[in-house]
């Protein structure tokens, strides 16, 4: 009954591990991985090595790595916060009607939702098309949002925004709920102000229960 689960694990996680030893080789598909040339710490040296293919495209790819991890968890956190504490105020009205225009982006099924982003910023897709109307760029120009190595970043970024905020929004909506009104009212009674409640009373309140989110 055990063998199931034990094929998972070898399969799943150890076997990957066995392919360590390709770092240590010069790998030629013709002789396999385990008859290729041994080589050593040879491949880390290329690694390391900006003059060398290997070296320069794992650096650019390692920075944008980054980069994207940072602004895809900060920007889809920080924007998700601020909207979920504006329409979770208590003078806030038609509060549904909010959450429903920002969940519309997740409700759709995502394949569409992107298929849709993908054609609007086509050369002569929705939004160039309304900025050649608009005066802002001229009639026979296009923003590169596919072609610029710059812009398609930034257009990747921006769709996640567009993409992760709602599910942001959904989480932090219920974690806001689940505060006790009665700490607000200690607090306003002590004389915080609003800021002072959102640093020591919400944020820390959201940290705690969202913070396994937020490293995933």
């Amino acid at each position: 009954m055990m063998v199931p689960g034990i094929l998972y694990l070898l399969i799943n996680n150890y076997l990957p591990m066995a392919g360590i030893v390709i770092a240590f080789k010069k790998l030629d598909w013709k002789k396999g991985i385990f008859k290729s040339d041994w080589v050593g710490l040879e491949n880390f040296r290329t690694l390391f090595d900006s003059s060398s293919i290997l070296g320069s495209t794992f650096w650019n790819v390692l920075i944008w790595t980054i980069v994207w991890a940072f602004f895809a968890t900060f920007t889809n956190y920080f924007f998700g916060m601020i909207i979920a504490i504006m329409i979770n105020r208590k003078d806030t009205k038609l509060k549904g009607f909010w959450r429903f225009c920002f969940v519309l982006s997740c409700a759709v099924p995502m394949f569409v939702s992107l298929l849709i982003m993908r054609t609007m910023l086509q050369p002569d897709g929705a939004i160039n098309v309304l900025l050649r109307n608009l005066g802002i760029i001229a009639q026979d120009a296009s923003l590169p949002f596919f072609t610029d190595t710059v812009w398609a970043r930034v257009t990747v970024i921006v769709v996640n925004i567009w993409v992760g905020v709602p599910y942001t929004l959904l989480q932090l909506t219920g974690v806001l709920q689940n505060i006790p009104e009665e700490i607000y009212e200690a607090a306003r009674v002590d004389g915080a102000n609003a800021v002072q409640i959102f640093f020591k009373i919400t944020l820390p309140y959201m940290l705690y229960v969202t913070t396994p989110y937020l490293i995933a």
